[in-house]
């Protein structure tokens, strides 16, 4: 499953559990506009570092949040990117 794709069935599956009305997932809807809390979100980033195995939050020294969820999901890719060259190069 893409980054992508393992980000937005998270968000379904958190919004789901909460019984949360989600807008639609596009790149461009602004995080706090999503109908996820802060709770939410720490939950999303612990569930996304379990099923991706890794938190680009304590790995990135990017002190910018992303703001949409283009943003987010950007973040999450260009993490997943580094972590494969990271794994090839200790190889």
């Amino acid at each position: 499953m893409s980054v992508k794709a393992t980000v937005i069935s998270q968000i379904q599956q958190i919004a789901d559990h909460s019984s949360t009305s989600l807008p639609p997932l596009t790149d461009d809807l602004v995080l706090l506009d999503s109908g996820l809390d802060s709770l939410a979100i720490a939950i999303l980033v612990a569930r996304l570092e379990e099923a991706l195995g890794f938190d680009p939050f304590t790995q990135s020294d990017d002190t910018a949040y992303p703001v949409t969820l283009g943003d987010f999901i950007r973040f999450y890719e260009h993490a997943a990117a580094c972590a494969d060259v990271d794994s090839r190069h200790a190889s």
